[in-house]
């Protein structure tokens, strides 16, 4: 971009400057289309810290202040938080702006900004699937979108203009990008995102209470552990507002979830070795199938 250009963005607010806010910003800095950066959140040390990385150009603890004149707001802070933040711009928002953000539920995320902003069809929700356990904005990098999926969920009376341009911010990250009906979002993230959080961290859970005096049996854990476990790491608040705002899709793949443990605990009453192979089979096939399709950018 020369200078005589206008970037596509020219004030770009980030509320929530951890791993996913400030990877945006490195990408969108990376791509050249975001004039400046201004954080905001409550921790003065992840602000400084994110300016001092030249994630953001300026920091801020007032939401109302900081968005008088942004002209793309990203939220990327936990579910709970979303009415509270929208209400915090709802009168400091230019009418121009354009509002996306990057939570897990967008059912949530879409009812709470036609509760709490003047304009809610300038609201684009957004959901870029990729991440690490790593929290803060030391854990951002440009990377982390390259070839990822984004799932954007507009609705029937979204601003046209407001959609082409989060689908712009999202593909200019290095995200290949989809659109969905929030609903059905919700339902195919509670199997393939939420529920394997909470099979990690109910794993981690019931073989640390089978510890005693004499025996930890995380001292025979190896590879195999560490890595169904590894989102077990991640950050429990944030997991918490994810299970609860997607409660309904999730208590569902809970029950779907049961069933198949509740099968595989018949075949081991039955001594059915038959049984057990033939779900390990039908699982291994399923896995192989799904990397041999969608591996790359895994």
């Amino acid at each position: 971009m020369s200078h005589a250009e206008k970037p596509l963005i020219g004030h770009l607010v980030i509320i929530g400057v951890g791993l996913i806010g400030g990877s945006v910003s490195l990408a969108l800095k990376r791509a050249g289309i975001v004039g400046r950066v201004t954080g905001v959140g409550r921790s003065r040390d992840n602000l400084e810290l994110a300016q001092k990385l030249g994630i953001i150009d300026a920091w801020s603890h007032d939401i109302c202040e900081a968005v008088r004149d942004a002209d793309v707001v990203l939220l990327a802070v936990p579910m709970n938080a979303y009415a509270s933040v929208f209400s915090a711009m709802a009168d400091s928002l230019p009418a121009s702006a354009v509002v996306t953000d990057a939570g897990s539920t967008k059912q949530t995320a879409i009812t709470a900004a036609h509760q709490c902003l003047p304009k809610p069809e300038r609201f684009i929700a957004a959901h870029p699937i990729a991440g690490t356990e790593q929290s803060g904005a030391g854990a951002a990098f440009a990377e982390l979108f390259d070839k990822r999926l984004t799932v954007i969920t507009p609705e029937q009376g979204s601003d046209t203009a407001a959609l082409a341009l989060v689908q712009q911010l999202w593909e200019q990250t290095g995200s290949r990008v989809v659109t969905m009906d929030a609903a059905e979002h919700d339902d195919f993230l509670a199997s393939v995102s939420h529920l394997p959080h909470l099979a990690a961290f109910a794993l981690v859970n019931a073989v640390s209470r089978q510890k005693s005096d004499g025996h930890d049996p995380f001292c025979f854990a190896a590879g195999g552990f560490r890595d169904f476990t590894r989102i077990a790491s991640s950050s429990p608040e944030m997991w918490r507002d994810i299970a609860l705002s997607n409660r309904d899709a999730l208590l569902g793949q809970l029950d779907a979830f049961q069933q198949e443990l509740d099968g595989l605990r018949e075949a081991l009453l039955a001594d059915d070795a038959e049984r057990l192979l033939k779900e390990f089979a039908a699982a291994r096939e399923a896995r192989e199938t799904w990397l041999a399709k969608h591996g790359e950018g895994l």
